[in-house]
């Protein structure tokens, strides 16, 4: 027999930023439920091909959430230097998180280890359902509650619902909520590599006419995820070489800083495009995540962003939840849809802008992007704020991404 349940929020989408929004609200008191159309896994063996680099204030909200215990010790890893240069030219910067008296900049981690622990740490609050495994048939918004549909006939209600079900948001279609996007016309080779020499906790990045290649370290000292960005006709060609030719290729194209290269896992790659929603939020609705925006991964910010999403979301819902407030009600989601849009923005036209600046060989550019580049190595208060900036330190933070 079918049956209607009713909750104070619906999350639909179970990945990390869905299930951190969700755990978040269920802290804060309120009732949830989650649906999601996979399951997550444990994690063991090989690294798995899609890594995040966890900054400062995602690591925090994911302590308070009681998720970071939850990944195992020996799937972190802790990166305490940066380095960057062009290719090709003279620019090149140094991180290192000793000179601001910090043991680490951030963390790359598994995403999928990130995604398990998550919904371990759910499983915890009495208070929040988590439905795996389960599609949604329809989905409905009145004036007082949204009303699901589950496709095993079950029916829900929420006062509110967070869409938090990715780039291609199944919500945010069926709200008909336009869409900003552009194509950047590359693709992101990912692959597990194995270095000849230890990659001793840095983090790489090397520029080029094509796009950036970037080498994070992994838990195993000569083990790398890269994320290689280019063309989609030369992704076509380096996905077609064997991985002998391919590894060659790799190790020319970052100048052989770690020695000898050697692809360890299959290669995928996916399309890079910006997407910005053009409506973070409405009556009974906010997006979150990747179901909002999506942006270049030249920073590795993607899904902190969609961490402080959650966090603020989390903030804003639980205020208004305590005050007695109608939690769905769009006139009291407006300050938080304005604070989402504007950081948002502001990380697309930082990435863009960076993007279009290190894009191409325009020798003017090449000069500026070196000059640029010496100019902030060699000027320590402008290294600090950027390292500031990529430890996720801001000037508004939600509660729960400030370390205790």
């Amino acid at each position: 027999m079918f049956k209607t349940q009713s909750y104070d929020v619906a999350v639909i989408g179970g990945g990390m930023v869905g299930l951190a929004t969700a755990c978040g609200l269920a802290k804060s008191g309120l009732d949830v439920v989650v649906i999601d159309s996979k399951a997550a896994a444990p994690v063991s063996g090989e690294p798995r091909l899609r890594v995040s680099a966890i900054n400062k204030a995602s690591q925090a909200l994911l302590q308070h959430l009681g998720a970071w215990s939850n990944i195992p010790a020996d799937r972190l890893s802790p990166y305490s230097k940066m380095d960057v240069w062009e290719k090709d030219g003279m620019g090149a910067i140094q991180f290192d998180a000793a000179s601001i008296s910090a043991t680490s900049l951030g963390t790359i981690i598994e995403n999928d280890a990130i995604h398990y622990a998550l919904a371990q740490a759910a499983g915890e609050y009495d208070n929040l359902r988590l439905l795996e495994n389960e599609k949604i048939r329809q989905l409905a918004f009145g004036e007082r509650e949204a009303w699901i549909t589950l496709e095993r006939g079950d029916s829900i209600s929420a006062a509110l619902v967070v869409a938090a079900d990715g780039a291609n948001s199944w919500v945010r279609q069926q709200c008909r909520i336009p869409l900003t996007f552009w194509d950047y016309d590359h693709q992101a080779i990912v692959a597990t590599i194995k270095t000849q020499m230890p990659h001793n906790a840095c983090a790489r990045q090397a520029f080029s006419a094509e796009g950036p290649l970037a080498f994070l370290p992994l838990y195993d000292a000569n083990l790398c995820s890269i994320v290689w960005s280019v063309p989609p006709a030369k992704a076509e060609q380096l996905l077609a070489l064997d991985d002998d030719s391919f590894s060659k290729a790799l190790t020319a194209a970052f100048d052989g800083k770690l020695g000898l290269c050697e692809v360890q896992s299959e290669r995928q790659s996916f399309p890079l495009r910006m997407r910005f929603a053009r409506h973070f939020a409405q009556h009974r609705l906010v997006l979150a995540g990747d179901a909002a925006h999506t942006i270049h991964p030249l920073a590795g910010q993607g899904v902190n962003l969609g961490f402080l999403d959650a966090g603020a979301i989390v903030e804003e819902i639980a205020k208004l939840h305590e005050q007695g407030k109608d939690i769905g009600a769009y006139e009291h989601l407006r300050s938080l849809e304005r604070w989402r849009k504007a950081e948002a923005m502001e990380m697309i036209a930082a990435m863009e802008g960076f993007h279009r600046l290190f894009a191409g060989n325009n020798p003017l550019k090449k000069a500026i992007r070196d000059i640029g580049l010496n100019l902030v190595n060699s000027v320590s208060g402008m290294k600090t704020l950027f390292m500031q900036q990529a430890m996720g330190h801001k000037f508004k933070l939600p509660s729960l991404c400030k370390p205790d």
